[in-house]
């Protein structure tokens, strides 16, 4: 599933290209790309048709364009392989096409929503008063979001009875971060995926903080990460963070740092990607809420 980067460069491509443009008409192609629209395909078309769309914002993995009443927005989630394509108007339809938006203006290009597994979808909801799609209200701020707590992460992170990979991937702690970004800001950090959050110190939850961000910074720089044809930005060009990975997917290729072998593991019908030397597994007697002495 693309993370914050690959979700932040599509939001950049949607601010350059379909801010202010007001939609022509909408057609669903799929159902499942609408499933979140609880009242169905023909009512979202019907309601996005003559809005007009503001900047497209981000927050985590979610991306939405605020409408111009102000009160709602369109909310895209990409799931595993979704793509938002601005495509000019004639080009041929790609296989996996679900949604077309076509806007009222002469420039000629259209809004696509492409994804083969449908897993991702577009839907409209409500704002809140902070101005979040109403169903996102409970994800938390990003790392890179300038008003991100560090402090009552850190606080969050002490009093949580968990590991600290479970904490990274737990949107309502910090958003944006996937199994990718996060085996990568551990293995900068020296930690073990299932170190208990309770016995990390200030200083170190710091570090790792620190070392999210700037894995991110430096994906973002690059396009994101993109394994395969499926993770695009709106103009059709993969990422390439991936020649750059310094744990996600190398198994048995040797440390970076060490020269040892990584290793992966399953790890919640995912694999985490660490090296046995750099990133010691905790102490048996070490618990989630248990500081050792």
């Amino acid at each position: 599933m693309p993370e914050l980067p690959e979700v932040e460069v599509v939001r950049r491509g949607l601010e350059r290209w379909v801010t202010g443009r007001t939609v022509g008409d909408v057609e669903v192609l799929h159902p499942r790309a609408v499933r979140r629209h609880l009242a169905g395909g023909v009512d979202f078309a019907a309601r996005l048709g003559g809005a007009r769309f503001g900047t497209a914002m981000r927050r985590g993995k979610y991306l939405w364009v605020p409408l111009d009443d102000a009160a709602s927005s369109l909310l895209g989630h990409l799931g595993m392989s979704g793509q938002l394509l601005v495509q000019p108007q004639d080009a041929p339809d790609e296989k996996h096409l679900r949604i077309r938006i076509r806007f009222d203006d002469f420039l000629g290009t259209e809004l696509r929503f492409v994804d083969q597994r449908t897993f991702g979808g577009l839907s409209l909801h409500e704002n809140t008063p902070d101005g979040l799609p109403d169903t996102i209200a409970h994800i938390a701020r990003d790392p890179l979001d300038p008003a991100f707590d560090d402090a009552a992460f850190h606080a969050a992170l002490r009093l949580r009875r968990t590991t600290v990979k479970r904490a990274l991937l737990d949107q309502s702690l910090i958003s944006g971060v996937g199994n990718i970004y996060a085996d990568e800001a551990l293995w900068r950090s020296r930690l073990h995926y299932d170190r208990p959050t309770a016995t990390l110190t200030r200083p170190k939850s710091a570090e790792l903080l620190g070392h999210v961000r700037d894995v991110m910074s430096e994906a973002l720089d690059q396009g994101g990460t993109s394994f395969d044809s499926l993770y695009v930005n709106v103009n059709g060009e993969s990422g390439y963070f991936d020649r750059s990975l310094d744990a996600y997917g190398r198994e048995d290729e040797p440390c970076h740092r060490c020269g040892t072998q990584m290793r992966r593991r399953p790890w919640m019908n995912r694999s985490s990607y660490f090296c046995p030397r750099c990133q010691r597994p905790p102490r048996p007697t070490a618990r989630p809420g248990c500081v050792p002495s």
